[in-house]
């Protein structure tokens, strides 16, 4: 079981025995849309962090911050430390609607090329030589935690991608022209039953991480995911957490100390309630 894998199974146990844990955060984290449209996937990787700080005992977590993260080679929100193994590993969060999800990026525009040469349908030993390319060796190794979200329905499902098992399940890899609602050609990867696992987007050097990178459907790939939520939790926004934001940019240091002494008594108070201490 490699460190990631670890950590979500982790993860999942912690939520399904405290429900109303993770539902806080989600409620929060999701609120935030109502300040603006991108606020919340910012914030949710500093909300995500605290929580596996607070409620996760044998695990720590740093928010890697903007700068830092443009500065690595690797994708990386946050990183998250096993405190029992020492062990260290990087995790891209992702806040996304309930459709196309990106699972990582192609900054040097090399996936698509690469496929590209091997011809229209990739099988067999072509296939292999695709996981032999220091392109894809990563393929397995993506330690992205996807926040799933439905906003008309104010539900979230945290949906990590089984990269290892797509891996091991995909049989052929096809080209697929623009059209049908495509701009751009894609690379498209099938499993032995036809069904869709992921693809690779076209786009150049020029374009931007939307345009191109490894990506898959959480409708259409939903084989390939595992539910660490085990399905949809319902959300609700919390108008108190706007007040609060819109004072605290207004309150001096003296008083979000004081706002951060009543915060810390009330996480402390839900780690009671659920015999966390």
């Amino acid at each position: 079981m490699t460190p990631y894998k670890e950590f979500t199974t982790r993860f999942k146990l912690l939520i399904s025995k405290n429900p109303h844990l993770i539902t806080t955060t989600l409620s929060n984290i999701f609120t935030m849309r109502l300040i603006g449209n991108k606020t919340h996937g910012d914030l949710a990787e500093i909300a995500i962090a605290e929580f596996i700080n607070q409620f996760m005992y044998d695990f720590k977590s740093v928010h890697v911050g903007k700068d830092l993260f443009r500065a690595k080679e690797r994708e990386e929100d946050i990183t998250i430390i096993n405190e029992i193994t020492k062990k260290e590993f990087p995790v891209s969060l992702k806040a996304y609607g309930d459709g196309p999800l990106q699972l990582s990026t192609d900054k040097h525009f090399q996936m698509f090329p690469k496929l590209q040469s091997l011809g229209p349908e990739i099988k067999g030993k072509a296939l292999a030589s695709v996981w032999a390319d220091p392109v894809f060796l990563g393929f397995g190794n993506m330690n992205v935690l996807p926040l799933i979200y439905d906003e008309k329905k104010q539900r979230c499902n945290i949906l990590v991608f089984d990269a290892e098992t797509a891996r091991n399940k995909v049989v052929c890899i096809v080209l697929e022209e623009a059209g049908h609602g495509r701009r751009h050609p894609v690379f498209r990867f099938y499993d032995a039953k036809d069904n869709y696992v992921c693809e690779v987007r076209y786009g150049s050097g020029t374009a931007n991480a939307l345009q191109r990178g490894l990506w898959t459907h959480t409708k259409n790939g939903f084989t390939y995911f595992d539910s660490i939520t085990e399905g949809w939790i319902d959300y609700s926004h919390n108008l108190v957490l706007v007040q609060l934001f819109s004072h605290a940019l207004i309150a001096s240091q003296k008083g979000h100390e004081l706002a951060l002494k009543s915060l810390k008594l009330d996480i402390e108070e839900q780690k009671k309630r659920s015999n966390l201490k």
